[in-house]
């Protein structure tokens, strides 16, 4: 499978699964442009992708910020004159809140990162995914938008269960032009996501696995390998989809 003459997107891409998947994709041959809130952390993420020959830039905008957003993508659509793929990676927690004492600002901040964020950024990026090759956009959602997120997660979950919509509702209104739109959603992947609770209480982390059905955490190339897929032309008759990259989690055992 090659991506070559691809240019990628990629929101949230200086850590954990994002940097994966930009790794994963320039590796194949994708011209990758990260996207994040620490320039010093971007550069470095640069710099390891071009020791690697991969053609790769960063751009430093808030992916909940609007203006930001509009400003950056069309700089980088009038750079490169098209995007083929987009991957709406961004997004977290951010903290955790039980709905009677949530206040109105938490509320807006995790619906901002993880639902505005890949409105905005898909909005920006149409007009340059219209003149990309086989162009898709991949977003990513979670278990907690089928289960609700556990306590003090519900409206991270509402705002993934958002996203899943949202991915159905723009390959519904983009594939007159041939934008595949698809979402993956992890299950547990060992990454920095999971730090605080690891150090803290490695043997609730450790116990995690017994929940999935192959009996292993994930790992950030389980999903890198599935995003590619979604992102070649080997998809090309798949859209609205949102695949599990879980073990088996989602169903439980």
């Amino acid at each position: 499978m090659k991506l070559t003459d691809k240019t990628a997107l990629i929101t949230g891409a200086t850590g954990g699964i994002g940097f994966e998947v930009a790794q994963h994709l320039g590796r194949l041959g994708c011209t990758v442009i990260l996207n994040g809130l620490d320039d010093d952390k971007g550069a470095e993420c640069v710099k390891t992708l071009q020791e690697e020959q991969i053609t790769a830039e960063f751009y430093g905008f808030d992916v909940t910020d609007e203006e930001q957003v509009n400003d950056c993508v069309a700089t980088i659509g009038k750079k490169y004159g098209k995007v083929d793929i987009l991957i709406n990676n961004a997004g977290g927690l951010g903290g955790r809140s039980r709905f009677e004492g949530m206040t109105t600002e938490f509320y807006r901040k995790v619906m901002a990162l993880n639902l505005d964020s890949v409105f905005y950024v898909s909005r920006a990026t149409i007009p340059f995914l219209k003149k990309g090759t086989h162009p898709t956009i991949i977003n990513f959602t979670s278990n907690a938008a089928w289960n609700a997120g556990g306590p003090g997660a519900g409206i991270y979950g509402t705002s993934k269960a958002g996203v899943h919509a949202i991915t159905r509702a723009l390959a519904k209104d983009l594939a007159e032009y041939g934008i595949r739109v698809n979402a993956v959603s992890p299950g547990t992947i060992d990454t920095p996501f999971h730090a605080q609770i690891k150090s803290t209480k490695p043997e609730v982390f450790a116990s995690w696995k017994n929940n999935i059905m192959l009996g292993r955490l994930g790992k950030p190339e389980d999903v890198a390998t599935v995003v590619a897929f979604l992102a070649s032309d080997d998809a090309a008759f798949i859209t609205a989809e949102t695949i599990q990259i879980g073990g088996g989690q989602a169903l439980g055992i």
